[in-house]
This record gives C-alpha cells, structure tokens and sequence, in this order.
C-alpha cells in the first residue's frame, strides 16, 4: 500500500522553557547535595561550600519553576488543579508536592544553618537529600513515561536525569567558590583542596554519566524502527552537532578528562574552563533530550 501524506505541519509540544526548568532544578538538586556534605555527613572539607550550596539550590528553586509556569500558559489554574484535582498515578501531580516541600524544607535548612543550629541542620539537610533527589528524578520519570517516544521511554531517563544534575551543580559551585574566595573573600585565596576534590568528584561522576549514555544509546540502536531512527538522528543527523560535540564531546569528554589528569585538574584556569564547558553541555542535554526527543514525528 501506498503513504497518504498530509500537508500538515508537525509540531513539537515541549521546547526551550522545559529544558530550562529541567536545567535549573538539576543545578539546584546539585548544589544542594553539595551543601549537605558537610552539615549532613560530617565531611568537613566541604564546609566552605555549605553555605553557598544551599543560597544557590534555594534560588535556583525560585527561578525554575517560572520557566515551568511560562510553559504551560495558564499558571495560576495549572497550580491549583494540581492541588484540587490530585491524581495518585500522575508524575506531575506529586511533582507539584515536590516543588512546593523541597524549597521550604531547603529555605528552613539553610536558615538553622545559618544560625549555628547543628542538630537542626543536619536532620533537615538529611530530610531534603532524598527531596532533592525526588525533584530532578521526577522531571527524568515524567519523560521516561511518555510511552510513545522511544527516545524518552527508558528507566535509566531518571537515573541519567539525576547524574546530569550532580555534574553540572558541581561544575557550578567549582565557579562560585572560586569566584567568592577570589573576590569576596579578605584573604583573596582560593580553597584549592576544596575545589581540587570537588573536582576529582565531577571526574567519576562523569564517567559514570558517559556510561549511562553508552548503554541508552546501545540499546536504541538494536531497537524497533523508531528507537533506530531517532538515535541515528541523535548521532548522524540534525541533533548531531549538539548531542555529539556539544553535550558529550565540549560537556563530558573534554572536562572529564581535565579533571582526570593531575596537572590539568591543579590548574585553576583549566577548571574553570572544564566547569563551564560541562554547564554548557548539560544545558545542550536537556535540549536535546527534551526538544530532540520529540522532533521525529511519531510513525
């Protein structure tokens, strides 16, 4: 039988303001975990970037949500249904609980913090760690749910969701710190053994990021029509230039492997460039991920 094609444009219904909302709640998620290192493990070192991580994951949190809000066109009635009309086996009904609890538990962490309160610090930074995993894991599960795109439609979309958020909160405080004690502190010293181990994290976190890309696309190659088709999209045609050499080669290779060679990872040039170069590539992953998923109409 012959194809009856229709002169109808396609259209793609999530574009650049989810992915922004994506980006800035895995930003939050990250630096938040960096700020309970210290407080809620008893891992001194990263004491200095307490403080600073749980500021960021509270801003971060006021701003991703207007992306979010802006997306959907109507956000006053958006919200309240969520809370009116709660659905048990909707991702986005329970993400809207999310949104509302984990700034607030965030906001009264950092305040105990703030104040000297120890015991009080750390049971609410160890409340918002499994929170603030919640949060990004959802954003990846909402996705993984959307059945009839085989590019999204993947337990590990929450896993790679999560990874991809520690990565670049860690990349973002790397900068931070470097820019605070730089021009802000009196003393005018980096940190160096705080930035250096933070570094070294965001080594083995992106190893374990790559992987996770490896065995997604493995498996889409040597899947049905339509996963084959978006990852050779993905790999060889319009998308290539952003998932190839932008999120993985400019966003994972490149700063893994500065932070991964001693000389390279001591140099504090060479990690402010591996720390922008791996925000800019998780920014092209959400991207790509999001808008990229859904460009193929589906067959």
């Amino acid at each position: 039988m012959g194809k009856v094609v229709f002169d109808v444009q396609y259209q793609t219904t999530l574009a650049f303001l989810i992915s922004y909302y994506f980006y800035c709640t895995g930003l939050s998620a990250g630096s938040f975990m960096i700020s309970t290192l210290s407080y809620g493990f008893g891992m001194t070192k990263y004491k200095p970037a307490s403080k600073m991580g749980v500021v960021a994951a509270v801003l971060l949190l006021l701003l991703a949500p207007q992306f979010l809000l802006m997306q959907v066109g109507w956000p006053i009635k958006s919200v309240w249904n969520h809370f009116v009309y709660f659905n048990p086996v909707s991702a986005m009904s329970y993400g809207a609980f999310l949104l509302m609890l984990y700034p607030v538990n965030s906001i009264i962490y950092g305040v105990f913090m703030f104040k000297g309160n120890m015991k009080m610090t750390k049971i609410f930074g160890l409340i918002g760690i499994p929170m603030a995993l919640a949060v990004h894991g959802y954003t990846g599960w909402i996705l993984a749910l959307g059945v009839a795109r085989d590019y999204w439609n993947t337990g590990l979309m929450p896993i790679v969701f999560l990874f991809s958020a520690m990565v670049s909160g860690i990349s973002m405080m790397i900068l931070l710190i470097m820019i605070r004690d730089r021009f802000f502190t009196k003393e005018k010293v980096i940190n160096k053994d705080l930035v250096v181990s933070l570094a070294k994290i965001l080594g083995w976190l992106l190893v374990v990021d790559l992987f996770l890309v490896f065995c997604d696309y493995s498996v889409l190659l040597y899947s049905k029509l339509e996963g084959k088709e978006v990852a050779h999209f993905m790999m060889f045609g319009k998308m290539s230039f952003f998932f190839v050499i932008v999120e993985n080669l400019i966003g994972k290779i490149i700063p893994m492997i500065i932070v991964m060679v001693p000389k390279t990872r001591n140099s504090y040039f060479w990690l402010v460039v591996a720390a922008l170069m791996n925000m800019v590539g998780i920014l092209a992953m959400r991207i790509v991920t999001v808008y990229g998923g859904q460009v193929l109409p589906l067959m």
